[in-house]
């Protein structure tokens, strides 16, 4: 008889039913269960500065520096803007459809947030750090993630004057390591989320799941939006027809949509980016697989609004130079979005911590982390490749004869 394999997302989201009836059958039971939970996001945070750190000099260091000259100062330039765009646009929606108004999880809970308030200057000198092993101990993600864009940098330079030197090598290596380190605790994720959801629900009770609705709409919402006005740039900066430029991607967004994964998608992506929309190959092989590392619009808008979602549950209103680093965080955490089961939550348990929220308050998105992951990996895909039309058009890379055919 074949053995019946349930991918991680079932689990978690078989975890996340389960947890909301023990909670409801057994809520003095459940209240106890919040130990285990903890534990479990205790193992998930312990790796991340180390994966964040490899993940980032991996991606940048990989990149040779002739490859950093006129077209991929255009594509990191592009990669960037339309990142902070993302994330930005995701503060927006945030704010204005206020997914998190209706419940306040200061109140339930008793624990009152303290938060501190930031100038604009001292936020900017946050981003370096003079000591990147007091960063790594303290988990400073922002200053891990500068330095390790700088020391990807010199890693690039290094292996041109040393081709024979085993360095990069050594750290994809040890990247797979941390990879393999992280899958291994999210093993325990469907336990820890169903502990989690379990004493969370005991403690608030079912009316956590309207905003949490309200947040899947919104994100829902932002998501198509800003698709939207990605098409709309594209077909005016090609002048093409935004109906063709929809439907020469549709096979790469359907399976997007279907796997939830960058990276299975690629290789449609990139086939289809030659032979439907003309690419170039040296638009499509460069840009491409750089844009599934450096170049995640879905990940950056998921974690900007999930963060003011959560904001808005625990009644905390941030201010202007919070919410300018909440944008810059998301864009820099973005690039380290590792392929590894459940990087949603991953990317959440970054994030949250950084911007002084509970990181508890991340199992109340496990439940939709599925629906999530849809939305967010299409927005990665599709803006990959809206990327590479652009850095296309600029040097004259794109066959409009295949476009059009």
């Amino acid at each position: 008889m074949k053995k019946v394999k349930i991918s991680m997302v079932n689990q978690i989201l078989i975890a996340v039913i389960l947890g909301i009836i023990f909670a409801f059958v057994l809520p003095n039971v459940s209240v106890h269960l919040k130990i285990i939970g903890d534990i479990f996001l205790k193992l998930m945070q312990m790796s991340i500065p180390l994966l964040v750190l490899g993940q980032i000099i991996q991606a940048v260091g990989s990149i040779k520096p002739d490859e950093l000259s006129s077209l991929g100062i255009k594509t990191i330039i592009t990669f960037l803007s339309s990142s902070l765009l993302a994330a930005a646009f995701g503060v927006i929606i945030g704010v204005l459809f206020k997914p998190g108004i209706g419940i306040q999880l200061t109140k339930a809970t008793g624990k009152v947030i303290k938060f501190k308030s930031i100038s604009l200057n001292d936020t900017v000198l946050n981003f370096f750090t003079s000591n990147i092993f007091a960063s790594l101990t303290k988990g400073t993600i922002i200053q891990i993630i500068v330095f390790a864009i700088f020391f990807g940098i010199g890693l690039s330079r290094f292996m041109v004057k040393r081709p024979q030197s085993k360095l990069l090598s050594l750290i994809i290596d040890f990247n797979d390591v941390v990879i393999q380190l992280v899958t291994c605790v999210m093993f325990f994720a469907p336990i820890g989320i169903f502990a989690l959801i379990a004493s969370t629900i005991s403690n608030l009770g079912i009316k956590i799941i309207i905003p949490l609705i309200k947040y899947l709409l919104s994100y829902g919402f932002a998501t198509f939006a800003y698709l939207l006005i990605w098409i709309a740039v594209i077909s005016l900066f090609l002048k093409v027809n935004p109906i063709k430029l929809i439907t020469n991607m549709s096979e790469m967004s359907i399976m997007a949509l279907a796997t939830t994964s960058s990276a299975i998608t690629l290789p449609i992506e990139m086939k289809e980016a030659k032979n439907s929309l003309g690419l170039k190959d040296r638009i499509t092989n460069l840009v491409l697989p750089l844009g599934m590392s450096l170049n995640s619009n879905g990940s950056a808008m998921h974690m900007a609004i999930t963060v003011i979602t959560i904001a808005q549950l625990y009644n905390i209103n941030f201010s202007f130079d919070k919410i300018l680093y909440l944008i810059i965080m998301s864009t820099f955490v973005s690039l380290a979005n590792a392929v590894v089961p459940g990087a949603g939550l991953v990317s959440l348990a970054i994030i949250v911590p950084q911007m002084s929220l509970p990181i508890e308050s991340i199992a109340i998105f496990a439940g939709v982390e599925w629906f999530v992951g849809m939305l967010r990996t299409i927005l990665n895909v599709n803006s990959d490749v809206y990327s590479a039309l652009i850095v296309g058009k600029s040097v004259n890379a794109i066959d409009y004869e295949v476009f059009n055919k």
